[in-house]
């Protein structure tokens, strides 16, 4: 597909369709090619899986929990760091 950059603007979401659909946008200004405009395989690599029923998406956003260990370092960190501020 060819477009103008003039027709671009105004037809940027079909523009956008065309590559998501694989095929390549060439963008031209009087006649001259200078750019193109093509689709990324990744960015639909999660939605693909998802259709295929490799993975499902979280039923809800999860807090990471807090480790006993990380908590105690924190305490004995600060507590180091105070001493050695006096």
């Amino acid at each position: 597909m060819d477009i103008t950059a003039k027709e671009l603007s105004s037809g940027l979401t079909e523009a956008l369709a065309s590559a998501r659909a694989g095929e390549d946008v060439v963008i031209t200004e009087d006649g001259v090619p200078v750019a193109r405009l093509s689709g990324v395989d990744g960015a639909s690599l999660l939605a693909k899986l998802e259709a295929e029923g490799l993975i499902t998406p979280p039923a809800e956003d999860r807090a990471v929990p807090r480790l006993p260990q990380a908590e105690a370092a924190k305490d004995a960190l600060s507590s180091l760091l105070g001493r050695l501020r006096r």
